[in-house]
């Protein structure tokens, strides 16, 4: 079973950036990979994804400032968030599935904390 670790969250100041890493312990090519996100008594949101053929999606709420990209290699995906505003504050979690992730294949994992505040 794959399971996923996320990493990479911090305190950012309104206008920064991160790089978050979402590493499988096996491998991810099959996968779509999701990353998602869930802030205070809001449900999780799907915010990125990336399919192995490399198509992407993003929601409305972050299309133009965050960016998937995988690592067949080193089964990791990452997302790359710039431009980031306190309500872009949230635990971020990853996962991979089917094409649409209607269906995901890994334990959620402990997520890692955002924090956009000055």
């Amino acid at each position: 079973q794959v399971q996923v670790a996320e990493s990479g969250g911090g305190l950012v100041q309104p206008g920064g950036s991160l790089r978050l890493s979402c590493e499988a312990s096996g491998s991810i090519f099959p996968y779509t990979m999701g990353w998602y996100r869930q802030a205070p008594g809001k449900e999780r949101e799907l915010v990125a994804s990336i399919t192995s053929d490399g198509e992407t999606k993003y929601s409305d709420s972050v299309a133009g400032r965050f960016t998937i990209s995988r690592d067949n290699a080193k089964n990791t995906a990452y997302l790359h968030a710039v431009s980031l505003k306190p309500e872009d504050t949230a635990v971020y979690y990853c996962n991979a599935g089917n094409s649409r992730l209607k269906v995901i294949v890994a334990p959620w994992g402990p997520g890692t904390q955002v924090t956009v505040s000055s």
